[in-house]
């Protein structure tokens, strides 16, 4: 993700920079947080409590690793999204970035009911004809996850959330240099 023929991990990593600045919330949830790329970001005078949620447990090892200025601050689940939303505590901010096209819009809507924040915020990959992931050395690490992929445009998240009280209250794309795009889709519950 980080090749300079992909750049996905610089572009998510500034996205996520907006998302935690773009909101007043001062507990934060991040699904899918994996290693912890983004959490720099985080400001300790704002935000008392994150929740960095994944199912690999050698991810939130890194992410606590990586980042031991938010010792007592970042909180590291390890939740089977899939099986297990209701572990999930409350949190007024809500990200997912490339998550929903795994575990699917209805799954989303889900964890959204159970945390009840007052935001989410999504950040979707646009493919290009060439299929969803990025030429690479690394290519074939994620056949397996060919199973759970779901191209998604955001119409159908949005629609999703719509039946639940949420609005797009922004929608931003941004290109990628093969051709991808990432698209960020921020919700409001009125």
């Amino acid at each position: 993700m980080r090749l300079d023929s992909v750049l996905q991990l610089q572009a998510l990593n500034e996205m996520m920079k907006g998302q935690l600045e773009d909101y007043p919330a001062s507990k934060v949830m991040i699904l899918g947080v994996a290693g912890g790329n983004g959490l720099e970001h985080i400001r300790r005078d704002r935000v008392e409590k994150v929740y960095g949620v994944d199912v690999n447990a050698a991810y939130l090892e890194a992410a606590s690793t990586r980042h031991p200025n938010l010792a007592g601050v970042l909180e590291c689940l390890r939740v089977d999204l899939r099986e297990e939303p209701c572990r999930l505590p409350a949190a007024e901010l809500v990200i997912a970035n490339l998550l929903v096209e795994y575990i699917g819009c209805s799954c989303f809507q889900r964890l959204i009911g159970q945390v009840g924040p007052e935001y989410a915020s999504c950040v979707l990959q646009i493919n290009a004809e060439d299929g969803w992931v990025s030429d690479s050395p690394y290519l074939h690490a994620f056949d397996a996850l060919e199973a759970v992929h779901h191209d998604l445009d955001g119409k159908a998240l949005e629609k999703t959330m719509l039946a639940i009280g949420y609005r797009v209250i922004q929608r931003t794309e941004r290109g990628l240099p093969n051709g991808k795009k990432f698209l960020r889709m921020d919700f409001q519950r009125p």
